[in-house]
């Protein structure tokens, strides 16, 4: 299985390549052809340039930050892991190229990977409830007979609960369902932020509830057949996502100078907001992401905004240096140093913390 190098693509075209340097760091270049009249698919850390990039060691375990965005986390790693062993493969053997061609052409955003390692070559129909009690297995240590259909349909994505891609009236969606330690209404719970997130004026997706447990949200990496480069602001600015590494005034700043337009950065303001007072602490740099289309640069609809602690009861980004107890005066500062109309900023901080106190169930959490 091992590999030595993955070759890199964007809706068809050769990116550039990558391997293991050092037996541990990735390397890249981009392709001639690519420099020619490609982009840089991360501005801060991979610059269209012809050189060899060498990754650094943290926060990526010696991998670019673009690519990591591409490699499945939590669940998706459990089961990609799950399923080498299955099949006699020590998970521990494989490089950060062995896992990019694993992911191949099943990825998040745009990013392809090739030649593609297909573990599995095709799933079987199921219900979301025989899924949601197949992953129940799979978190209880339990065999599930369903491993190959789980991974096939989940084992590219991100973050920590199961999930679910699945093409729903011909579009592209992702459906979670609840871990060990969710409540039973834990889907309820994100639809409704989603909703509350909507009328507060955020850029949200479109958002259901499948057969009333389930919650899904429509991918914003996908128009169609047509994929979307996405970065999240975790490779962007090379902040670990586990630990907080962020404050809203570096995120927002690092959002002006990508895509140089105030409305994006008004965007996440927003976002800001709603996560102060709706008590979303889980707010890391994975949470916020770029979108590459149409030669420009702009900021994602908003996503995984739920109720949260964080860790210690702290916000993983911070609001201006505060992390336990952001106010209304953190909130205005970020603006302000931002460089935002700061009447603007206090309007939308009374609508924001108005219209979270009238949602019913966020008035019962919170």
């Amino acid at each position: 299985m091992p590999s030595a190098v993955a070759n890199v693509y964007y809706l068809g075209r050769k990116v550039g390549r990558t391997a293991t340097a050092d037996n541990r760091r990735a390397a890249f270049e981009y392709d001639s052809t690519w420099i020619a009249d490609g982009f840089s698919i991360s501005p801060f850390y991979l610059p269209l340039e012809k050189r060899v990039f060498i990754a650094d060691d943290e926060p990526f375990n010696g991998n670019f930050g673009v690519f990591d965005d591409s490699l499945p986390e939590g669940w998706g790693r459990l089961l990609i892991d799950r399923l080498l062993k299955k099949q006699g493969v020590n998970p521990a053997s494989l490089s950060i190229v062995d896992r990019l061609l694993i992911v191949g052409s099943n990825g998040m955003g745009a990013l392809e990977y090739k030649p593609e390692n297909r573990l599995v070559e095709k799933s079987a129909n199921e219900t979301l409830a025989a899924l949601a009690k197949e992953t129940e297995k799979i978190l209880a240590e339990k065999d599930s007979n369903k491993l190959e259909t789980l991974v096939k349909m989940g084992g590219s994505s991100g973050g920590a609960r199961p999930k679910v891609l699945i093409d729903f009236e011909k579009e592209a969606w992702i459906v979670k369902f609840r871990s060990s330690f969710d409540p039973r209404s834990v889907g309820k719970k994100e639809f409704a932020y989603s909703q509350a997130a909507r009328l507060a004026g955020l850029d949200m997706p479109e958002t259901k509830l499948f057969e009333g447990k389930f919650f899904g949200v429509k991918r914003f990496d996908r128009q169609g057949e047509k994929k979307i480069h996405k970065l999240s602001a975790s490779a962007l600015l090379n902040a670990s996502y586990r630990l907080p590494s962020l404050d809203y005034v570096d995120l927002i700043n690092a959002a002006l100078t990508l895509t140089r337009d105030f409305a994006q950065a008004q965007k996440l303001y927003r976002q800001a907001c709603f996560n102060v007072f709706a008590h979303n602490r889980d707010d890391h740099a994975k949470n916020f992401a770029f979108l590459y289309d149409d030669n420009r640069w702009s900021v994602s609809p908003a996503f995984d905004l739920t109720y949260s602690e964080g860790i210690n009861g702290e916000h993983l980004t911070t609001i201006d240096g505060e992390g336990k107890n952001p106010t209304k005066e953190n909130l205005l500062s970020v603006a302000n140093k931002i460089g935002l109309n700061i009447n603007w900023a206090k309007i939308t901080i009374e609508e924001t913390k108005k219209i979270v106190e009238k949602t019913k169930i966020l008035k019962r959490l919170l």
